[in-house]
């Protein structure tokens, strides 16, 4: 059984983010909030916690992690990308988005969509996220949590529990969360394409 941490959506309790920390770091598996839902999230280096996230989320082998990071300095060492294309990140993070950009050395291969060689990246907004983030000083190795056959992320720890709560280290309940995925956006040779639309306006990102 899971631990169960209620942190305040806020103003979060240090002792229980350094809690949280400590188990990311010891390869556990946690649900924790964000700005567009719950999301599973573990250690960057961990094998055996990304492949739990996709047993459990029943991903296949072309599925995009996410790495959620802190600021674009931080997003910078993980994703290639053009002072064009970094000016659309500046004017739209932090937020409700996923970009997918070509990888840098520094992420794992393992992290890394097979055959583009991109990564998932976002800079969320909610503070026990940053907080998180913060404490850990890396990013966090995400995915959002929508179980097999749902439609949108799980918005209540309490719902989470009772749906996963043997099969993940820790529950942060945040309380409510938003109801909506991230919106994805995918840089192809320096040029947006929307993947998928959620929260975040696609608009700025079409033709």
């Amino acid at each position: 059984m899971s631990q169960f941490f209620q942190i305040h959506p806020e103003n979060p309790q240090l002792r229980l983010i350094k809690q949280a920390c400590k188990i990311i770091r010891d390869g556990g598996l946690v649900v924790y909030p964000t700005d567009s839902g719950y999301a599973l999230g573990c250690y960057i280096g961990d094998k055996s916690a990304m492949e739990r996230i996709r047993r459990l989320r029943d991903l296949d082998q072309d599925h995009n992690f996410t790495l959620a990071c802190r600021d674009l300095s931080e997003l910078s060492t993980y994703a290639k990308f053009n002072n064009a294309v970094f000016r659309l990140l500046k004017a739209y993070t932090p937020g409700p988005y996923t970009f997918i950009l070509p990888a840098t050395k520094e992420v794992p291969r393992r992290l890394q969509h097979p055959k583009k060689k991109s990564i998932g990246l976002r800079i969320p907004t909610h503070p026990i996220a940053l907080a998180l983030l913060e404490e850990l000083d890396e990013p966090l190795m995400s995915s959002t949590l929508i179980l097999p056959g749902d439609d949108l992320p799980m918005t209540e720890a309490a719902d989470i529990e009772e749906a996963i709560g043997k099969q993940v280290d820790l529950i942060i309940d945040g309380g409510a969360c938003g109801a909506e995925p991230t919106t994805v956006i995918e840089f192809i040779d320096d040029l947006p394409e929307v993947v998928r639309v959620g929260m975040g306006d696609p608009a700025p990102f079409q033709g």
